[in-house]
């Protein structure tokens, strides 16, 4: 039978034959009628479900959207790093006799320019320069040995480049780098070249801070909060905050004032909230001074327009640009409630290379997960022969014989001779090794090999590399002097602790 479009087919009862009744016949009317308001139920629970998955893809769009933009704000491809390399480096002197301070050997295998090159790696920020102006040639030669394309090291479309002070024309291009801000100010023209078209922030590091940073954290924080430059600081008690350089912030944490290591009422006047900033009550009353670390994030055109426009004749960041910045821009602080140290004297330098004999200790540079690269040396396991070694750190490459090593750290291809015994001591280790018969040869003629001689006592003390210390030498200190100059005879005094130069020689039985 055929039948109209507007026919319904009734669903028979469970249990029938799906045949049609006797008095089966199509059904118009009121049925119908019934149809036309199924069908509009059908419509209905299809607009339900429909609503129910726009709101559902809308809902994933926006969370989609959400987390573009969190990428967008952790983007390491729009920000480029900038390691000031220092000045002359006089408070870490000699170290810095014939290196840059970045280039100063830390923690047995590494130098400190490692610390901010490794930590701009794990962070994704593959586009840095250096500025260096001061015994720049073993840090330069480092730079090409560990962050150039064939080390493992891979920077993509980024670039690691190391840049000179070096004159210009005109008056102006006559002059050094005068400070931190004036040697990025003398590059200015980077950062509107084709490679940085697509920078929107420019991050200022040190080349002497010992500390491990994510940077993307402190970059999302940077452009989540809108601020035109952002200040890493640390949180810090009554005990140190005198020697730092202070912040106040308002309840939101933006910077208000500056003020350079105050003392007295000045200094607790500097006291913060620092819950603002992330603090635990408990701790934010212990620690409620900020200070700065010296690590900053500008905003591209903020930076130029400072460096060129507002304060053309500023030479510093801390101590003139961000202080006479506070009134008129936005500058957010950004805690950083971690380890962290400037290695900028001898004492500190000293300190926190004995502090990683520690245990725990309180910055470690065994992180799988963020490692600290250096220059790939390929060198041989550390040979110990019959020694006791107690709370220290033997580099790769050395050799030890019958020896008593007590809290020191013992650098890269050192020679340690029998009977001898370091305590609380710095070894910066050698750049080369001698030979066997170069040794008895050496010894034959009555000269000191490289590395420390045999039956030789040495306590409270910085060595630095291929140094040639004798037999039956002792370096302790005994009088407890302070500050010497005794570099006719191959160390300083610094601070209550000896230097042994580079390059130099302790004769046998020498007793200092």
């Amino acid at each position: 039978m055929a039948l109209s479009l507007s026919t319904t087919i009734v669903r028979q009862p469970h249990g029938s034959s799906g045949l049609a009744p006797r008095d089966w016949r199509p059904v118009k009317g009121d049925l119908m009628g019934k149809k036309l308001n199924f069908s509009q139920k059908t419509r209905k629970k299809n607009n339900v479900k429909s609503s129910i998955r726009m709101t559902l893809t809308g809902i994933a769009t926006g969370e989609a959207k959400l987390r573009d933009l969190d990428m967008e704000k952790r983007d390491p491809r729009t920000v480029v790093a900038v390691i000031l390399g220092g000045g002359a480096g006089t408070r870490l002197f000699p170290l810095t006799k014939r290196r840059a301070k970045p280039a100063v050997p830390i923690g047995g295998a590494y130098r400190l320019i490692d610390v901010p090159m490794s930590n701009c790696i794990n962070s994704g920020i593959n586009k840095v320069y250096i500025l260096t102006q001061f015994n720049s040639a073993s840090l330069n030669r480092h730079l090409a040995r560990a962050y150039n394309f064939g080390n493992g090291v891979t920077f993509g479309d980024g670039f690691v480049e190391a840049l000179s002070a070096t004159q210009t024309p005109g008056e102006e291009g006559k002059r050094w780098f005068q400070g931190t801000a004036d040697a990025v100010r003398q590059f200015h023209w980077l950062f509107e070249d084709a490679r940085s078209k697509d920078i929107e922030d420019v991050l200022i590091l040190s080349g002497d801070h010992l500390y491990r940073m994510d940077y993307m954290d402190f970059l999302q924080s940077h452009r989540q909060s809108g601020a035109d430059i952002t200040i890493s600081c640390l949180p810090m008690d009554d005990s140190r905050a005198s020697d730092f350089g202070l912040m106040k912030i308002d309840g939101k944490g933006r910077v208000v004032s500056f003020s350079e290591k105050p003392k007295g009422n000045e200094l607790k006047s500097m006291a913060v909230d620092t819950t603002v900033l992330g603090l635990s009550k408990e701790e934010a009353e212990k620690k409620p001074y900020i200070a700065s670390m010296g690590v900053y994030i500008f905003k591209k055109e903020i930076l130029l327009n400072l460096l060129r426009w507002r304060f053309p004749t500023a030479n510093d960041f801390g101590s003139e640009i961000i202080p006479a910045s506070a009134q008129e821009y936005y500058i957010k602080a950004f805690l950083f409630n971690d380890y962290w140290e400037d290695i900028g004297t001898i004492r500190s330098f000293f300190e926190a290379n004995l502090a990683l004999t520690e245990h725990p200790s309180r910055f470690s540079f065994y992180d799988a997960a963020k490692p600290m690269y250096t220059s790939r040396r390929n060198l041989p396991p550390s040979n110990v022969d019959n020694c006791k070694i107690t709370d220290s750190i033997i580099s790769h490459g050395s050799y030890l014989t019958n020896s008593f090593i007590e809290h020191s750290v013992v650098g890269i291809r050192s020679r340690i001779g029998s009977n001898v015994h370091l305590k609380d001591t710095v070894m910066l280790g050698a750049d080369y090794y001698e030979t066997d018969a170069e040794m008895k040869s050496l010894l034959a003629e009555g000269r000191v090999p490289i590395g420390i001689g045999e039956n030789t006592k040495i306590t409270t003390c910085i060595i630095d590399k291929n140094a040639r210390i004798g037999k039956n030498v002792i370096i302790a200190n005994s009088e407890g002097i302070q500050e010497a100059d005794r570099s006719s005879e191959g160390f300083y005094i610094r601070s209550g602790v000896t230097i042994i130069l580079k390059n130099s020689t302790i004769k046998d039985g020498l007793v200092i």
